[in-house]
């Protein structure tokens, strides 16, 4: 049985609201809107379709992982570091601000110790989801969490549209069905509602899937929009991407850099939006 942890933790920026505001893209949601095949209640005819997996993305080769041990195992330890610089960070913190409606539902997919969410925005509940409860636990974001091996099982222990927001940073590499998991991302999503997937070129190289770990930044984001168009129900995915500045450089660390020992993190985003239909 799934367990699901309540962090207590205070969050010092979180204000409660009775009614929080409208999201930008919400409009109500039908339902049975987007149920996954488990569900048992049937969904509308004009709905129907939702979510359904139009095709697989990835090869068998393709899901495979040089360490093929459970990842609850690797990520028995906990592991307090950020896996991007700073420049990243900043760039993520901002496209939430920008994307991500205030007083709204947020889900924190694949989630840590941090969310780089904006500080100063209050939204109505955060949830995590990740493989370390210890890691969960210090996030002071989350509201919520729960520990799931998405790699064994796909399915979400969440309601549908219930978030306006979904979000998932540094992680979707590790997704050996990525087709699965997008389908429950816009069963749980609001009609409007946003999911941001966010990388750059930093991985576990062991735990990451062959089809991300032997590709480029190019053909990487073309994985995580094929992984959108798959799902029948999101919008055309929007892909954003900014290059670290370029700065005057001693001699030394132009050096360091093409030896890749001293360089930026590139930052790179999808995002899509689950569709809806106007009021």
């Amino acid at each position: 049985m799934l367990a699901l942890h309540l962090n207590p933790q205070p969050c010092p920026n979180r204000r409660l609201q009775t009614r929080p505001p409208r999201p930008r893209h919400a409009v109500a949601c039908d339902s049975g809107a987007g149920l996954s095949a488990g569900d048992k209640s049937p969904a509308p005819p004009p709905s129907a379709a939702l979510g359904r997996i139009r095709r697989l993305v990835l090869t068998p080769d393709g899901r495979s992982k040089l360490n093929p041990t459970p990842d609850r195992d690797f990520y028995a330890f906990p592991r307090f570091v950020k896996h991007v610089d700073e420049g990243f960070l900043k760039e993520l913190t901002k496209l939430y601000l920008e994307r991500i409606p205030e007083g709204g539902d947020v889900f924190d997919l694949m989630s840590s110790w941090v969310s780089h969410l904006p500080e100063e925005v209050p939204y109505r509940r955060v949830v995590g989801h990740g493989l370390n409860a210890q890691e969960l636990a210090r996030n002071p974001r989350l509201e919520s969490f729960f520990v799931k091996d998405l790699n064994r099982e796909q399915e979400l222990a969440l309601e549908s549209c219930s978030f306006d927001a979904v979000v998932c940073t540094v992680s979707v590499q590790y997704l050996q069905w990525p087709e699965k998991v997008f389908a429950e991302v816009l069963r749980v999503l609001k009609p409007g509602g946003v999911c941001i997937i966010s990388f750059s070129d930093r991985m576990f190289y062991e735990k990451a899937i062959a089809a991300w770990r032997d590709g480029t930044t190019y053909s990487r984001t073309q994985l995580v929009i094929q992984y959108f168009q798959c799902v029948e129900g999101f919008t055309q995915p929007e892909v954003i991407r900014r290059l670290p500045r370029q700065e005057s450089r001693s001699v030394l660390q132009s050096i360091a850099s093409l030896l890749g020992y001293s360089r930026s993190d590139p930052f790179c985003a999808v995002v899509a939006y689950r569709n809806f239909k106007p009021i």
